[in-house]
């Protein structure tokens, strides 16, 4: 695709600097991490099923992706230590839901732009 850049060097130093400034206040390295605990299958399929039920034990969790409960508290783990997922203690069970409805609006909007059928080529 050849024609995919451009063609002489044109720098708009008002936007640059703009989008510079906007983006040194930003907190870019939490939302790496949060990202990269999202790209791993166990944990968005986790993440999913707390969007759909709310609120899940380790053990339904667990059956749901196909894993033990020991790997699946140690994702579980990850997901609350960044602030994704929250837990509750009920006798000896633990329960696990998403942290807030900011979380719920990443994992939701990903699935749906997941949905969309794209044309263009990255």
């Amino acid at each position: 695709m050849p024609n995919d850049i451009c063609e002489v060097t044109c720098i708009n130093e008002d936007k640059v600097n703009h989008v510079k400034q906007k983006l040194n206040n930003q907190p870019i390295d939490k939302v790496i991490s949060l990202y990269k605990l999202l790209a791993d299958r166990n944990r968005l399929q986790i993440a999913y099923a707390l969007l759909i039920e709310k609120e899940l034990c380790v053990c339904d969790i667990a059956n749901i992706i196909g894993a033990t409960t020991a790997t699946t508290s140690h994702h579980l783990r990850k997901l609350y230590k960044a602030g994704i997922a929250a837990f509750r203690k009920e006798g000896k069970l633990a329960y696990y839901s998403l942290s807030d409805d900011h979380m719920k609006q990443v994992i939701t909007q990903g699935f749906l732009h997941g949905k969309e059928e794209s044309t263009d080529v990255i």
